[in-house]
């Protein structure tokens, strides 16, 4: 059964030392091709790890710390470090995991609501676009703040602060992505039942891979602003003399 321990554990391949640095889709391609065999493994780790609903948020951390890992060129021991990145994040994750549905509920509730209205009345369509705007932002924010929680033990308010920094100077990357994270499941959609096996080889690890690739550059600079991540103190006063 040596095999199939390896299959789990053994350390993935990683990238020639004399390879020319590639960037941007170029990147994105290479790295899909050296670890696509690691991406369907950490997608059935996913399923086994989300059957029970409420570890699903738990279970996008560890396959986001994962993803991080691939795509800084880390050795990665794909069972371990995936077991090791559930349990050390699964409340952080659960507690942002349930916030964040909730936030994103009430974005799409106010968008169908405000859009029933706006066919019988224009003015309506001031509010719709406003809740476009801040769902598809919280969408953003969710996707750069669950890469920064794995990259970065921080308080909660610090993380928050720093995702929606990250949002606010590339937002189009993390769009980029969840476009091509909903591109997956829509190929789904459409080519069934041929397309019956994708949702368990690598929809959800390459959608996470994807959201992981694009928002990396923007977590690493808000992670490296001056004092971004130490505590705040309060200057030090000298007594009057």
């Amino acid at each position: 059964m040596q095999w199939l321990r390896d299959m789990w554990t053994r350390e993935g391949p990683g990238i020639p030392k004399d390879a020319p640095k590639r960037t941007g889709l170029a990147l994105f391609a290479e790295i899909l091709i050296r670890e696509w065999w690691e991406m369907v493994k950490l997608n059935i780790l996913f399923i086994l790890a989300g059957l029970f609903v409420v570890t699903l948020p738990a279970a996008l951390a560890a396959m986001a710390w994962v993803s991080v890992a691939l795509v800084e060129d880390r050795n990665t021991y794909l069972l371990r470090e995936f077991t090791e990145a559930f349990l050390r994040y699964f409340w952080r994750a659960t507690a942002w995991g349930l916030a964040l549905c909730g936030a994103l509920a009430i974005g799409l509730y106010a968008i169908v609501t405000y859009a029933a209205g706006a066919r019988d009345n224009l003015l309506l369509s001031a509010p719709l676009t406003i809740a476009l705007v801040a769902t598809a932002f919280i969408a953003v924010l969710a996707c750069h703040l669950i890469v920064l929680l794995v990259m970065r033990d921080l308080p909660a308010l610090k993380l928050l602060r720093l995702a929606a920094l990250a949002s606010v100077i590339r937002p189009l990357p993390a769009l980029a992505a969840l476009a091509f994270a909903a591109s997956l499941w829509l190929a789904h959609i459409l080519f069934y039942p041929v397309s019956a096996f994708m949702p368990a080889t690598f929809n959800f690890s390459l959608g996470m891979f994807a959201v992981a690739f694009g928002v990396h550059r923007a977590a690493v600079t808000v992670l490296h602003l001056p004092n971004a991540t130490r505590p705040h103190r309060e200057p030090h006063r000298r007594d009057a003399s």
